[in-house]
């Protein structure tokens, strides 16, 4: 997945913060055999601040991994449904950055899921973007009583991340202040054999789900949507 700019700009920062802790350590390090202790506390003081800020920087990036920037609404994904059997279809999901995956969808709606984050006031006058990242797509039955007896279909569409940014605000509130809010979006349309759909996000935060065609648009309107 590409490094958005805002990873780019925290690891490069890591980076210089890493060389002038090794920098300051050698030179703390040469200091003390001279026997310059005051000269070699003072150079270890500073060794210790670039360490700290070496370990801010990479661990706010690594909480940031599988987040993309929100400027203007923004295509998440195209779907393409091919039906399988009664209730059963294999949705292919095209990416912007052109990869992609197929997926079992059981039911009669596929629902996608995605993760927001806002950031506070202050965060946003320094120019952090509104993120998110594409967290699931699962199949959605229209009887209820369907939905709560038949087989359910659950695919993530993140990689795994122990230090992922919404899970440690929720665990450490008090560490991450400069986020405002954190919170899942959804959009769902019926599943159709050969329907194609486009997902976007709105700046808001919310998404929306389009038939990308003329004869998907049909087809719904056909299931009465």
């Amino acid at each position: 997945m590409p490094l958005t700019p805002i990873l780019i700009v925290l690891y490069i920062f890591a980076g210089f913060c890493a060389l002038f802790t090794l920098i300051s350590g050698f030179g703390a390090r040469r200091r003390w055999r001279e026997r310059h202790r005051f000269s070699a506390c003072h150079r270890s003081l500073w060794t210790m601040v670039f360490l700290l800020l070496t370990v801010l920087g990479a661990f706010s990036a690594s909480a940031l991994l599988g987040y993309r920037r929100l400027t203007t609404e923004t295509l998440l994904a195209t779907l393409q449904a091919r039906q399988l059997g009664p209730q059963r279809f294999n949705v292919r999901i095209d990416f912007p950055d052109g990869t992609h995956r197929n997926v079992g969808v059981a039911g009669d709606q596929w629902q996608l899921d995605a993760r927001v984050v806002k950031w506070e006031p202050r965060a946003v006058m320094l120019g952090a973007p509104v993120l998110y990242r594409l967290d699931r797509i699962s199949g959605r039955y229209a009887d209820a009583a369907q939905e709560s007896e038949r087989e359910r279909s659950v695919v993530a569409l993140h990689e795994p991340n122990p230090l992922d940014l919404l899970d440690l605000k929720r665990r450490f509130p008090q560490w991450l202040p400069w986020v405002d809010a954190d919170y899942g979006s959804a959009a769902y349309l019926p599943l159709v054999d050969g329907g194609e759909y486009h997902v976007s996000l709105a700046p808001a935060g919310g998404l929306v789900a389009r038939p990308a065609d003329a004869m998907t648009e049909q087809k719904l309107r056909e299931a009465g949507w």
